[in-house]
């Protein structure tokens, strides 16, 4: 291949003094609201260009503080607006991402890991990393989609490899794993062994390069089920202190609770005058709002926002909350907390009266649903 060689030029690494020095402060992204008329402009003007010969009619929606080289809508979260008309369909492709798909317009079909998934307004489904995937408008409508990906922190790490030529049966995350025989001459005759006494083990290369497989599978949401479930959740009442929402769970992303092992995707309903206890947390949440009107505080500040509406509404570890106002509010949220339980860094602080638990590592918090449905 091209890349096989690379022209580097020699350079030397320095030495920064942090004696008695302390880590700088974060450098924290301000809410910003992308709303409905602004969306929809966009859409009619992506609508209007000429068919692409790859057929992918998109824009990125990036914050202004956003790093250079690494557009996103929080630090390690991209949004891409993508439209097809009638019709049309996107060449295959892939990547070392994951992604989190949202129609929030029209219907179509997406075929991604060999699996064909048909999907209507405001259903969800998953791309696992490194399967080919590609999108069909079989509808009479504009196909309006979001899609959530980790692409950002992948590009800021230098490690984003796409690939526009795909191979199109490539079935990706999709596929079992095959079993190879065990060549005796290739393999370490002493496996992983105890060193000290604390637990920790040596593990040699052989095991260390071939990583137990986990099978990861693109999943559906449809929105027409998600909602009946969701619809229930209203009979908690006003008393009740925590959120009225279902997080849409991929079974390979273990304890970490996700969509895809970067992000967790929830549906939330928000009866009429609801307003939720302040709470924050390090990871980084992003609303769409798809039904009714209310407004987020976020450190302070207080932003207004309406059905049509995305927001990145919880930059990492802002105190915030939201409230409805007279209609019922529905809305998806993108976080990457997965990540950051994986990374054991996710400090959730779910009453600002207790103190802050690191989620995942040690035990969480109780609400009191119990007693509101008693």
């Amino acid at each position: 291949m091209q890349d096989f060689k690379r022209e580097f030029e020699r350079r030397k690494a320095l030495f920064v003094d942090q004696t008695a020095a302390h880590a700088r402060d974060n450098h924290y992204w301000e809410p910003v609201i992308i709303t409905r008329d602004e969306i929809e402009a966009e859409v009619e003007r992506l609508a209007a260009l000429p068919a692409p010969a790859d057929g992918r009619r998109q824009s990125l929606i990036v914050h202004p503080s956003a790093r250079h080289g690494s557009p996103g809508l929080a630090p390690g979260i991209q949004v891409m607006l993508q439209v097809l008309l009638p019709g049309e369909s996107t060449k295959p492709m892939r990547h070392n991402a994951t992604e989190v798909n949202f129609c929030i317009r029209g219907g179509g079909t997406t075929v991604v890991a060999g699996r064909e998934i048909s999907f209507s307004q405001y259903d969800v489904w998953n791309h696992p990393s490194y399967a080919t995937y590609s999108h069909t408008n079989d509808s009479n409508d504009i196909q309006v989609r979001l899609t959530y990906s980790n692409v950002p922190l992948l590009q800021h790490m230098e490690v984003y490899v796409p690939d526009y030529e795909a191979p199109i049966a490539q079935t990706g995350g999709n596929e079992t794993p095959q079993q190879v025989a065990i060549d005796p001459k290739r393999q370490n005759p002493y496996g992983m062994f105890p060193i000290g006494t604390d637990g920790g083990l040596l593990m040699p290369y052989e095991t260390l390069i071939n990583p137990t497989a986990v099978q990861s599978n693109p999943l559906h949401f449809p929105w027409h089920h998600v909602k009946q479930e969701l619809d229930k959740l209203e009979a908690l009442g006003i008393d009740y202190v925590g959120r009225r929402l279902y997080m849409m769970y991929n079974p390979a992303t273990g304890r970490t609770n996700g969509i895809t092992p970067n992000f967790f995707a929830t549906m939330t309903i928000r009866p009429p005058k609801i307003i939720d206890r302040p709470h924050r947390h390090v990871s980084a949440a992003i609303n769409y709002y798809f039904s009714g009107s209310g407004y987020s505080m976020v450190a302070g500040n207080r932003y207004e926002w309406k059905a049509g509406d995305l927001m990145l509404s919880a930059p990492g570890w802002a105190v915030h909350n939201h409230a409805s106002y007279d209609d019922y509010v529905y809305e998806l949220t993108i976080q990457d907390q997965p990540l950051n339980i994986y990374m054991e860094s996710l400090l959730w602080q779910e009453s600002l009266k207790e103190p802050p638990a690191l989620l995942g590592t040690e035990s969480g918090f109780k609400t009191n649903r119990e007693k509101t449905t008693a």
